[in-house]
Protein backbone atom coordinates (compact mmCIF):
# COMPACT_ATOMS: atom_id res chain seq x y z
CA UNK A 1 0.00 0.00 0.00
CA UNK A 2 1.98 3.01 -1.28
CA UNK A 3 -0.21 5.39 0.70
CA UNK A 4 1.54 4.32 3.92
CA UNK A 5 4.93 5.77 3.05
CA UNK A 6 3.37 8.89 1.56
CA UNK A 7 1.37 9.52 4.71
CA UNK A 8 4.29 8.84 7.05
CA UNK A 9 6.50 11.18 5.02
CA UNK A 10 3.93 13.97 4.98
CA UNK A 11 3.08 13.61 8.68
CA UNK A 12 6.78 13.97 9.51
CA UNK A 13 7.19 16.86 7.08
CA UNK A 14 4.25 18.68 8.69
CA UNK A 15 5.05 17.92 12.36
CA UNK A 16 6.18 21.50 13.08
CA UNK A 17 3.21 22.84 11.15
CA UNK A 18 0.88 20.73 13.31
CA UNK A 19 2.54 21.99 16.48
CA UNK A 20 2.21 25.61 15.32
CA UNK A 21 -1.46 25.14 14.47
CA UNK A 22 -2.03 23.70 17.95
CA UNK A 23 -0.11 26.56 19.55
CA UNK A 24 -2.36 29.06 17.76
CA UNK A 25 -5.46 27.25 19.07
CA UNK A 26 -4.17 27.15 22.65
CA UNK A 27 -3.52 30.89 22.65
CA UNK A 28 -7.28 31.48 22.30
CA UNK A 29 -9.22 30.66 25.52
CA UNK A 30 -12.20 28.50 24.57
CA UNK A 31 -14.39 27.57 27.52
CA UNK A 32 -17.65 25.77 26.78
CA UNK A 33 -20.14 28.07 25.03
CA UNK A 34 -17.30 30.57 24.44
CA UNK A 35 -15.55 28.81 21.54
CA UNK A 36 -16.34 31.22 18.68
CA UNK A 37 -12.84 32.68 18.25
CA UNK A 38 -11.05 29.33 18.27
CA UNK A 39 -13.62 27.93 15.83
CA UNK A 40 -12.90 30.84 13.47
CA UNK A 41 -9.16 30.26 13.85
CA UNK A 42 -9.46 26.55 13.00
CA UNK A 43 -11.71 27.38 10.05
CA UNK A 44 -9.01 29.73 8.78
CA UNK A 45 -6.36 27.04 9.29
CA UNK A 46 -8.42 24.47 7.39
CA UNK A 47 -9.00 26.81 4.47
CA UNK A 48 -5.31 27.74 4.39
CA UNK A 49 -4.56 23.99 4.27
CA UNK A 50 -6.53 23.72 1.03
CA UNK A 51 -9.87 22.36 2.23
CA UNK A 52 -12.77 23.59 0.13
CA UNK A 53 -15.78 22.34 2.09
CA UNK A 54 -15.70 23.90 5.55
CA UNK A 55 -18.72 25.23 7.40
CA UNK A 56 -20.06 26.10 10.85
CA UNK A 57 -23.45 24.71 11.84
CA UNK A 58 -26.10 26.58 13.79
CA UNK A 59 -24.95 25.15 17.13
CA UNK A 60 -21.37 26.29 16.44
CA UNK A 61 -19.68 23.02 15.45
CA UNK A 62 -17.07 23.31 12.70
CA UNK A 63 -17.36 20.69 9.96
CA UNK A 64 -14.81 19.99 7.25
CA UNK A 65 -15.38 17.42 4.52
CA UNK A 66 -12.91 15.42 2.44
CA UNK A 67 -14.01 12.94 -0.22
CA UNK A 68 -17.45 12.03 -1.55
CA UNK A 69 -17.74 8.31 -0.98
CA UNK A 70 -21.00 6.51 -0.17
CA UNK A 71 -19.90 5.67 3.38
CA UNK A 72 -19.24 8.18 6.17
CA UNK A 73 -16.26 8.26 8.51
CA UNK A 74 -16.33 10.92 11.22
CA UNK A 75 -13.15 11.98 13.02
CA UNK A 76 -14.00 14.16 16.00
CA UNK A 77 -12.31 16.53 18.44
CA UNK A 78 -14.05 18.82 20.88
CA UNK A 79 -12.33 22.20 20.92
CA UNK A 80 -13.70 23.62 24.16
CA UNK A 81 -11.61 23.37 27.32
CA UNK A 82 -12.02 23.61 31.05
CA UNK A 83 -10.68 26.65 32.89
CA UNK A 84 -7.11 26.95 34.11
CA UNK A 85 -7.56 26.58 37.86
CA UNK A 86 -4.87 28.20 40.01
CA UNK A 87 -2.47 29.73 37.48
CA UNK A 88 0.29 29.83 40.11
CA UNK A 89 0.50 26.03 39.72
CA UNK A 90 1.45 26.38 36.04
CA UNK A 91 5.13 26.40 35.11
CA UNK A 92 4.30 28.17 31.84
CA UNK A 93 1.31 30.48 31.24
CA UNK A 94 -1.69 28.28 30.40
CA UNK A 95 -2.46 30.14 27.17
CA UNK A 96 1.12 30.52 25.98
CA UNK A 97 1.03 27.69 23.45
CA UNK A 98 4.75 27.41 24.07
CA UNK A 99 6.58 24.91 21.86
CA UNK A 100 9.62 23.74 23.82
CA UNK A 101 11.62 20.56 24.44
CA UNK A 102 9.47 18.49 22.08
CA UNK A 103 6.13 19.51 23.63
CA UNK A 104 3.36 22.00 23.04
CA UNK A 105 2.37 23.48 26.40
CA UNK A 106 -0.92 24.95 27.58
CA UNK A 107 -4.54 24.42 28.40
CA UNK A 108 -6.21 22.19 25.84
CA UNK A 109 -3.06 20.66 24.36
CA UNK A 110 -4.13 17.23 25.63
CA UNK A 111 -7.86 17.72 26.25
CA UNK A 112 -8.21 18.01 23.44
CA UNK A 113 -7.05 20.50 20.86
CA UNK A 114 -4.02 18.28 20.24
CA UNK A 115 -6.37 15.85 18.54
CA UNK A 116 -7.89 18.73 16.59
CA UNK A 117 -4.49 19.87 15.31
CA UNK A 118 -3.58 16.34 14.19
CA UNK A 119 -6.96 16.06 12.45
CA UNK A 120 -6.34 19.33 10.65
CA UNK A 121 -3.03 18.08 9.25
CA UNK A 122 -4.55 14.71 8.33
CA UNK A 123 -7.26 16.57 6.40
CA UNK A 124 -4.52 18.54 4.62
CA UNK A 125 -2.67 15.33 3.71
CA UNK A 126 -5.78 13.61 2.39
CA UNK A 127 -6.66 16.72 0.37
CA UNK A 128 -3.17 16.81 -1.13
CA UNK A 129 -3.43 13.10 -1.93
CA UNK A 130 -6.77 13.84 -3.66
CA UNK A 131 -8.53 11.18 -1.62
CA UNK A 132 -11.52 9.88 -3.58
CA UNK A 133 -12.19 6.53 -1.93
CA UNK A 134 -15.26 4.86 -0.47
CA UNK A 135 -15.66 7.29 2.42
CA UNK A 136 -16.86 10.80 2.88
CA UNK A 137 -14.69 11.91 5.77
CA UNK A 138 -16.10 14.49 8.15
CA UNK A 139 -13.56 16.18 10.39
CA UNK A 140 -15.68 17.65 13.19
CA UNK A 141 -14.44 20.26 15.64
CA UNK A 142 -17.21 20.22 18.19
CA UNK A 143 -18.36 22.50 21.00
CA UNK A 144 -19.56 22.30 24.60
CA UNK A 145 -18.31 18.77 25.28
CA UNK A 146 -16.80 19.75 28.61
CA UNK A 147 -20.20 21.07 29.69
CA UNK A 148 -22.31 18.28 28.23
CA UNK A 149 -20.46 15.42 26.54
CA UNK A 150 -22.16 14.11 23.43
CA UNK A 151 -24.66 16.94 23.05
CA UNK A 152 -22.75 18.32 20.05
CA UNK A 153 -22.99 14.97 18.30
CA UNK A 154 -26.67 14.53 19.11
CA UNK A 155 -27.10 17.85 17.32
CA UNK A 156 -25.03 16.74 14.33
CA UNK A 157 -26.97 13.48 14.01
CA UNK A 158 -30.46 14.70 14.84
CA UNK A 159 -30.38 18.22 13.36
CA UNK A 160 -27.61 18.21 10.74
CA UNK A 161 -28.43 14.66 9.56
CA UNK A 162 -24.79 13.54 9.66
CA UNK A 163 -24.98 9.87 10.58
CA UNK A 164 -21.55 8.21 10.29
CA UNK A 165 -21.02 4.55 9.55
CA UNK A 166 -17.98 4.61 11.84
CA UNK A 167 -16.25 7.23 13.96
CA UNK A 168 -12.92 8.04 15.61
CA UNK A 169 -12.71 10.06 18.81
CA UNK A 170 -9.40 11.89 19.18
CA UNK A 171 -9.47 12.39 22.95
CA UNK A 172 -6.11 11.57 24.58
CA UNK A 173 -5.21 7.88 24.62
CA UNK A 174 -1.41 8.17 24.89
CA UNK A 175 -1.48 6.66 21.37
CA UNK A 176 -3.34 3.62 22.60
CA UNK A 177 -6.37 2.26 20.78
CA UNK A 178 -9.50 2.67 22.90
CA UNK A 179 -12.82 0.92 22.47
CA UNK A 180 -15.16 2.24 25.13
CA UNK A 181 -15.74 3.78 28.53
CA UNK A 182 -18.26 3.88 31.32
CA UNK A 183 -21.35 6.00 30.93
CA UNK A 184 -22.48 8.57 33.41
CA UNK A 185 -25.52 10.45 34.61
CA UNK A 186 -26.45 13.15 37.07
CA UNK A 187 -29.26 12.87 39.59
CA UNK A 188 -30.86 15.42 41.87
CA UNK A 189 -32.57 14.22 45.03
CA UNK A 190 -35.11 16.66 46.46
CA UNK A 191 -35.79 15.77 50.08
CA UNK A 192 -38.94 16.89 51.86
CA UNK A 193 -39.13 17.40 55.61
CA UNK A 194 -41.22 19.25 58.17
CA UNK A 195 -40.09 22.46 59.80
CA UNK A 196 -40.52 23.27 63.46
CA UNK A 197 -38.85 25.41 66.10
CA UNK A 198 -35.29 24.38 66.81
CA UNK A 199 -36.04 24.25 70.52
CA UNK A 200 -38.35 21.24 69.94
CA UNK A 201 -36.84 19.37 66.99
CA UNK A 202 -38.89 16.25 67.72
CA UNK A 203 -41.93 18.07 66.31
CA UNK A 204 -40.44 18.22 62.82
CA UNK A 205 -38.63 16.11 60.25
CA UNK A 206 -35.09 17.34 59.74
CA UNK A 207 -33.88 16.94 56.14
CA UNK A 208 -30.25 17.04 57.30
CA UNK A 209 -30.77 13.74 59.10
CA UNK A 210 -32.59 12.35 56.06
CA UNK A 211 -29.78 13.53 53.80
CA UNK A 212 -27.13 12.06 56.07
CA UNK A 213 -28.85 8.66 56.10
CA UNK A 214 -29.18 8.83 52.32
CA UNK A 215 -25.48 9.67 51.92
CA UNK A 216 -24.42 6.78 54.13
CA UNK A 217 -26.68 4.40 52.22
CA UNK A 218 -25.15 5.65 48.95
CA UNK A 219 -21.70 4.96 50.37
CA UNK A 220 -22.75 1.34 50.95
CA UNK A 221 -24.40 1.14 47.52
CA UNK A 222 -21.13 2.17 45.87
CA UNK A 223 -19.45 -1.00 47.16
CA UNK A 224 -22.21 -3.19 45.71
CA UNK A 225 -22.34 -1.84 42.15
CA UNK A 226 -21.68 -3.99 39.10
CA UNK A 227 -18.18 -4.62 37.82
CA UNK A 228 -17.36 -5.21 34.16
CA UNK A 229 -14.20 -7.09 33.26
CA UNK A 230 -13.23 -4.43 30.69
CA UNK A 231 -14.89 -1.18 31.72
CA UNK A 232 -14.49 -1.66 35.45
CA UNK A 233 -16.85 -0.96 38.30
CA UNK A 234 -19.76 1.45 38.43
CA UNK A 235 -19.49 4.26 40.94
CA UNK A 236 -21.70 6.70 42.78
CA UNK A 237 -20.90 9.77 44.86
CA UNK A 238 -22.95 12.57 46.42
CA UNK A 239 -21.22 15.80 45.39
CA UNK A 240 -23.47 18.53 46.82
CA UNK A 241 -25.87 18.74 49.75
CA UNK A 242 -27.86 21.83 50.71
CA UNK A 243 -30.72 22.47 53.10
CA UNK A 244 -33.09 25.37 53.68
CA UNK A 245 -35.01 26.33 56.77
CA UNK A 246 -37.20 29.28 57.76
CA UNK A 247 -34.48 30.51 60.13
CA UNK A 248 -31.31 29.45 61.88
CA UNK A 249 -33.42 28.34 64.85
CA UNK A 250 -35.80 26.21 62.79
CA UNK A 251 -35.52 22.63 61.58
CA UNK A 252 -34.85 22.62 57.81
CA UNK A 253 -37.66 21.26 55.69
CA UNK A 254 -36.10 21.25 52.20
CA UNK A 255 -32.96 19.40 51.16
CA UNK A 256 -31.10 18.99 47.88
CA UNK A 257 -28.45 16.43 46.97
CA UNK A 258 -26.56 16.17 43.68
CA UNK A 259 -25.23 12.73 42.70
CA UNK A 260 -22.52 11.79 40.23
CA UNK A 261 -23.13 8.27 38.87
CA UNK A 262 -20.73 6.38 36.61
CA UNK A 263 -22.38 3.48 34.79
CA UNK A 264 -20.61 0.29 33.83
CA UNK A 265 -21.86 -2.28 31.32
CA UNK A 266 -25.39 -3.42 32.10
CA UNK A 267 -26.29 -0.36 34.21
CA UNK A 268 -28.90 2.02 32.83
CA UNK A 269 -30.60 5.24 33.74
CA UNK A 270 -33.62 3.30 34.95
CA UNK A 271 -31.63 0.90 37.11
CA UNK A 272 -29.61 3.74 38.66
CA UNK A 273 -32.71 5.79 39.50
CA UNK A 274 -34.41 2.72 41.00
CA UNK A 275 -31.42 2.11 43.31
CA UNK A 276 -31.71 5.61 44.75
CA UNK A 277 -35.50 5.40 44.95
CA UNK A 278 -35.13 2.28 47.08
CA UNK A 279 -32.94 4.24 49.47
CA UNK A 280 -35.03 7.40 49.84
CA UNK A 281 -38.50 5.93 49.67
CA UNK A 282 -41.40 7.95 48.32
CA UNK A 283 -41.17 11.07 50.47
CA UNK A 284 -38.45 12.48 48.24
CA UNK A 285 -38.14 13.07 44.50
CA UNK A 286 -35.40 12.11 42.03
CA UNK A 287 -34.78 14.20 38.92
CA UNK A 288 -32.39 13.56 36.06
CA UNK A 289 -31.67 17.21 35.15
CA UNK A 290 -31.51 18.69 31.66
CA UNK A 291 -28.75 20.72 30.06
CA UNK A 292 -30.10 23.82 28.35
CA UNK A 293 -27.24 26.31 28.15
CA UNK A 294 -27.16 28.37 24.92
CA UNK A 295 -24.17 27.83 22.62
CA UNK A 296 -22.00 30.76 21.52
CA UNK A 297 -24.40 31.13 18.57
CA UNK A 298 -27.34 31.41 20.96
CA UNK A 299 -28.75 27.99 20.08
CA UNK A 300 -30.33 25.92 22.84
CA UNK A 301 -30.39 22.17 22.27
CA UNK A 302 -31.76 20.55 25.40
CA UNK A 303 -30.38 17.21 26.54
CA UNK A 304 -31.09 15.04 29.55
CA UNK A 305 -27.94 14.53 31.61
CA UNK A 306 -27.76 10.81 30.94
CA UNK A 307 -24.80 9.61 28.90
CA UNK A 308 -24.96 5.91 28.03
CA UNK A 309 -22.16 3.40 28.51
CA UNK A 310 -20.55 2.05 25.35
CA UNK A 311 -17.91 -0.41 24.22
CA UNK A 312 -16.90 -2.43 21.18
CA UNK A 313 -15.61 -5.95 21.49
CA UNK A 314 -11.93 -6.36 20.70
CA UNK A 315 -12.70 -8.45 17.62
CA UNK A 316 -15.02 -5.78 16.18
CA UNK A 317 -13.98 -4.93 12.57
CA UNK A 318 -13.42 -1.26 13.43
CA UNK A 319 -11.13 -2.12 16.35
CA UNK A 320 -9.23 -4.49 14.09
CA UNK A 321 -8.94 -1.77 11.43
CA UNK A 322 -7.50 0.55 14.06
CA UNK A 323 -5.09 -2.17 15.12
CA UNK A 324 -3.91 -2.72 11.54
CA UNK A 325 -3.47 1.04 11.05
CA UNK A 326 -1.14 1.14 14.07
CA UNK A 327 0.73 -1.95 12.90
CA UNK A 328 1.28 -0.56 9.42
CA UNK A 329 2.44 2.84 10.66
CA UNK A 330 4.36 2.04 13.81
CA UNK A 331 5.41 -1.62 13.40
CA UNK A 332 3.97 -2.55 16.78
CA UNK A 333 0.80 -3.77 18.44
CA UNK A 334 -1.27 -0.96 19.94
CA UNK A 335 -2.29 -0.99 23.57
CA UNK A 336 -6.05 -1.62 23.49
CA UNK A 337 -7.81 -0.04 26.43
CA UNK A 338 -10.57 2.34 27.58
CA UNK A 339 -10.95 5.89 28.85
CA UNK A 340 -11.44 6.64 32.53
CA UNK A 341 -13.53 9.70 31.69
CA UNK A 342 -16.46 10.27 29.33
CA UNK A 343 -16.35 11.40 25.67
CA UNK A 344 -18.61 12.23 22.74
CA UNK A 345 -18.84 8.46 22.25
CA UNK A 346 -21.81 8.53 24.63
CA UNK A 347 -23.88 10.00 21.79
CA UNK A 348 -22.26 8.32 18.81
CA UNK A 349 -22.05 4.77 20.12
CA UNK A 350 -23.90 4.94 23.44
CA UNK A 351 -27.14 6.36 22.07
CA UNK A 352 -26.96 5.92 18.30
CA UNK A 353 -24.97 2.65 18.14
CA UNK A 354 -22.43 4.07 15.67
CA UNK A 355 -19.22 2.07 16.11
CA UNK A 356 -16.41 4.19 17.60
CA UNK A 357 -12.76 3.81 18.42
CA UNK A 358 -10.44 6.24 20.14
CA UNK A 359 -6.91 7.26 19.20
CA UNK A 360 -5.43 10.50 20.39
CA UNK A 361 -2.21 12.33 21.26
CA UNK A 362 -1.29 13.04 24.87
CA UNK A 363 -1.69 11.33 28.22
CA UNK A 364 -5.08 11.72 29.90
CA UNK A 365 -3.38 12.34 33.27
CA UNK A 366 -2.82 15.91 32.01
CA UNK A 367 -6.51 16.44 31.24
CA UNK A 368 -7.94 19.19 33.46
CA UNK A 369 -4.59 19.43 35.26
CA UNK A 370 -2.00 22.21 35.49
CA UNK A 371 1.05 22.05 33.21
CA UNK A 372 -0.87 20.35 30.43
CA UNK A 373 1.41 19.43 27.52
CA UNK A 374 1.44 17.12 24.51
CA UNK A 375 4.47 15.58 22.75
CA UNK A 376 4.99 16.77 19.18
CA UNK A 377 5.86 13.15 18.37
CA UNK A 378 2.31 12.20 19.37
CA UNK A 379 0.88 14.85 17.05
CA UNK A 380 2.85 13.42 14.13
CA UNK A 381 1.73 9.85 14.83
CA UNK A 382 -1.90 10.79 15.38
CA UNK A 383 -1.86 12.72 12.10
CA UNK A 384 -0.64 9.63 10.26
CA UNK A 385 -3.26 7.41 11.95
CA UNK A 386 -6.19 9.64 10.93
CA UNK A 387 -4.90 9.94 7.35
CA UNK A 388 -4.28 6.20 6.85
CA UNK A 389 -7.40 4.82 8.53
CA UNK A 390 -9.79 5.47 5.58
CA UNK A 391 -7.55 3.37 3.32
CA UNK A 392 -7.44 0.54 5.89
CA UNK A 393 -11.23 0.66 6.25
CA UNK A 394 -11.57 0.31 2.49
CA UNK A 395 -9.14 -2.59 2.40
CA UNK A 396 -11.12 -4.37 5.11
CA UNK A 397 -14.45 -3.63 3.34
CA UNK A 398 -16.06 -2.01 6.39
Amino acid sequence: MNQIQTIKTKAKLYRDYTAICLSEMVQIPSLSAEEEQVVLKIKEQLEDAGLKEVRIDSLGNLIAKVGNGPKILAIDAHIDTVDTGDEFQWETPPFSGLIKDGYVHGRGTVDQEGGAAAMLTAARILTEMEYDGEYTIYFTFTVMEEDCDGMCWLYLIEKENISPDVAVITEPTNLGLYRGHRGRMEMEVHISGLSCHGSAPERGKNVIYSGARTALAIEQLHEQLKNDAFLGKGSIAPTVFRSNSPSLCAVPDVGFMHIDRRLTWGETKESAVAEIQNIIGHDSKIIVPEYDRPSYKGTVFTQEKYFPTWKLEEDHPLVQAGRETCQQLFDEEPRIDKWTFSTNGVALCGKHQIPCIGFGPGNEIYAHAPNEKVPVDHLEKATAFYALLPYILEKRKL
